[in-house]
């Protein structure tokens, strides 16, 4: 009886949330997963809300901490019955491993294994669209580059500094290993509600690699994206967060403003990373998913004013979390995703 209950338990999110995925009209019944795809757009291909993925895939949230991974090859089918995704088990409910005698019964034999290299799996969501974001941009406060050490020149007076050229940097020390990252103070972030300076966007120059130290250190800048001068800042680079993304819905109400489009274009389409004005302080976390929407128009009719609802029309995914701003990937839109437009729980 304890082992029912517990079961009953065990599947009661799932059944309960159930009822709110809705299956799209064209559907297949069975998809053989191939390389490129996402655990985002496989659902997508069956329900109208693929980040409820945990739940579609017959998952629990709370006693699966990482995502359901599976693999090119893998034959996704569709339970219409109870409203989720089975891997493979249609081919496999069947015992494929042994002959059955006269007497009906199933004699098992050995058979070889073979496991597919994680490296394999299928992620989440896009990783290479969010991969640069991963150890970069970063949002530092006001003051934090300002004590960062700082490259102040090279040799024969030159100014403008790339790949292969050695320079010279004050403030580094062995202890703090010879890996750095080249940036520059960009933009600033602020709060289009209540003018708060939440953040400075540091600007990605390049990487750089102590080859010796002392007060006066040599710098040789080993990969570059952009033209490093003097003045410009060094960073110890960021591990890079896992990939391992479980989309859900945000426990508190969010509701934060799109205050950058990486890239300084005042618009973005689909896999497109933008800054939101809501970060950890506010509960955001990596993972959360946010419905985007535009703001509603004023309208005149017969001399009167009216402004329309609020338009939804797309869904971004939290992949990067600083304490006043978050990075999140447009995985949905209708319509070009634009400064101030407003993201909140879906």
């Amino acid at each position: 009886m304890i082992k029912i209950i517990s079961l009953i338990c065990f599947l009661l999110p799932v059944l309960a949330s159930a009822d709110q995925f809705q299956i799209r009209p064209d559907a297949p019944n069975r998809y053989v997963v191939v390389k490129g795809d996402t655990l985002w757009d496989i659902s997508e291909k069956f329900y109208e809300d693929p980040w409820k993925w945990p739940f579609i895939w017959g998952l629990n949230k709370e006693t699966i901490k990482d995502p359901h991974w599976i693999y090119p090859g893998d034959v996704v089918f569709l339970d219409r019955s109870s409203g989720t995704l089975r891997i493979n088990e249609m081919e496999t409910s069947n015992v494929t491993q042994g002959m059955r005698d006269e007497s009906g019964v199933i004699r098992l034999s050995p058979r070889v294994r073979e496991d597919i290299s994680s490296h394999d799996a299928i992620p989440s969501i896009p990783v290479a669209d969010i991969a640069p974001f991963l150890s970069r941009p970063l949002v530092v406060d006001k003051d934090a580059l300002k004590k960062a050490p700082s490259l102040i020149g090279a040799r024969e007076g030159r100014v403008v500094l790339g790949a292969g050229d050695i320079c010279f940097a004050t403030g580094l020390s062995s202890d703090m290993g010879d890996k750095w990252q080249i940036y520059r103070p960009g933009k600033k972030f602020i709060d289009p509600d209540s003018g708060e300076l939440l953040g400075i966007e540091a600007i990605y120059l390049g990487d750089a690699e102590v080859t010796h130290f002392a007060d006066v250190s040599t710098v040789s800048i080993t990969h570059s994206v952009q033209e490093a001068h003097q003045g410009d800042r060094l960073v110890v680079p960021s591990i890079d967060t896992s990939t391992n993304y479980l989309p859900r819905a945000p426990a508190s109400s969010i509701s934060a403003r799109v205050i950058s489009v990486y890239g300084g274009v005042s618009q973005a389409g689909q896999n497109t990373a933008i800054t939101l004005s809501k970060g950890a302080r506010d509960g955001l976390e990596i993972g959360h998913v946010l419905a985007l929407y535009h703001k509603g128009e004023v309208v005149k009719s017969e001399g009167k004013s009216y402004t329309l609802p609020d338009e939804r029309y797309g869904l971004a995914f939290v992949f990067r979390v600083f304490d006043k701003v978050s990075y999140a990937l447009v995985m949905q839109t209708k319509l070009p995703v634009q400064l101030l437009d407003r993201a909140q729980n879906p």
